[in-house]
Parts: C-alpha cells; structure tokens; sequence
C-alpha cells in the first residue's frame, strides 16, 4: 500500500478526519439538493420543458452516470461515516455528538443516526421507483411524449397520484431537511469557516435553506394530490 493510501486511512480513522469526511461530502449534498430540486421545478412550467430537460441530461451519459456514481459515493460515505463518528465520540466520550459552543445536541443530531437510516431508505425507494424504474412502467411506449422524449411529466404524475408514495416522499423530506438545517452549519464549522460575528447568519441562512428544499420539493406531490398538475 503507497504512502497516499496509509495517509488517508490514518486520516479517516481520526475524528478529526471523519469529520472534515463528513463536512465535505455535505458540502457536496448540499448543492446537488439545490441543482436537483430546479430542475424538478420545471415540472411547473409543462412537459415540454421538463421533458426536453431530462432528454438534455441523458444525452450526456458519460457526465450523468459520474454525476450520479460521484452523489451516491458522496451520500454513503457521509451517511456511513455520520454513523461513525457518532459510535466514536460515544465510547471515547460517553455521550453523543455536540457543536462546539454548546451545550447539548440539537434534535437532529441526537437522532441523526435513525433519521440516516430512513433517509438511506428513501433513496434506494426513490432511485429504483424513478431512475431504474423497478416495478412499473414507466419504461413503456406510454411514456413517451409527443417528441420521443421519455415523458418525465406523466411520470412524476402518475408516481405522485399514489398517495402512500407521496406520503413517504414528503415524510423523508421533511427528515432530510431537518437534517440538513443540523449539518449545514456543522459544514462551515468543520471546515475552519465559523466567526462569532457570522455564525448567527450561517445557522439562519441554513434554516432558510433547508425551508426552501422541503417547501420547493414537497410541493410536487402536494400539487400532485390537490389536482393543482395533472
């Protein structure tokens, strides 16, 4: 094993290392939640344009498949090493995770490891319900739009009228935010990026994030449901 290899393995297994791990591949979460969520936006602007968007990104195989391989490393490795950290803090410390400059863990990072769990959960249900597209059809000639595109549109549509499905989704985004409004700050923190002076304007600003992930996505399946897209 070279030099490299030993000290990153030296690296990872410090809790120092683990964090900088997780701060990072949040980092990286963080701004793929943003990305991906307008781009599922242009569900309100019609199937034409939301259509012709996944039809530009599956044009581009190469880049979306290491895009997609890239988020899912990056989703484990922060779930797994997450998971962790919390263990080794409690064996070497005796209780759980805790910011800096506090004193008690938040809500979510008491209960970050269970909120992982489902999260992991939401995700192998949301990639094989519309990215592999396992037990439907939505891979069938009847959602082919006008334009022979994959009808993304009739797509969303037809997998949002199911309302358990719905449900789920909205419960799992409703933990995913409220994870993310515990971890973005964490993400500045880890990284050496916090100051007195701004670090009410990160846990702000990370609320405010955090808000808009979950009222932008979870106002699909609620429009969904309502009849407000059909």
């Amino acid at each position: 094993m070279n030099i490299a290899a030993n000290s990153f393995i030296k690296f990872y297994k410090s809790s120092i290392g683990k964090k900088v791990i997780v701060a990072v591949t949040g980092l990286a979460l963080i701004g793929f939640l943003l990305g991906h969520m307008i781009g599922n936006l242009k569900i309100y602007a019609g199937a034409d344009k939301i259509n012709s968007y996944a039809a530009w990104l599956h044009s581009m195989p190469i880049v979306l498949w290491g895009a997609r391989i890239g988020l899912l490393a990056c989703f484990f490795g922060h779930i797994i090493t997450t998971i962790m950290l919390v263990i080794q803090n409690r064996r070497s410390k005796g209780s759980q995770y805790v910011y800096k400059h506090t004193n008690k863990a938040s809500g979510a990072s008491r209960t970050m490891i269970w909120s992982g769990i489902i999260i992991i959960c939401f995700v192998i249900y949301h990639i094989l319900h519309y990215t592999v597209r396992f037990a439907n059809d939505y891979d069938s000639s009847a959602y082919i739009d006008p334009n022979g595109n994959h009808d993304v549109y009739k797509m969303l549509i037809d997998g949002f009228s199911w309302w358990p499905a719905s449900l789920f989704y909205i419960f799992s985004m409703a933990l995913l935010c409220w994870h993310l409004s515990h971890g973005f700050a964490s993400v500045f923190q880890t990284l050496g990026l916090r100051t007195d002076k701004i670090w009410t304007i990160i846990k702000a600003t990370g609320y405010a994030y955090s808000l808009i992930i979950f009222v932008g996505n979870c106002s699909i399946p609620v429009s969904v449901l309502a009849g407000w897209l059909s």
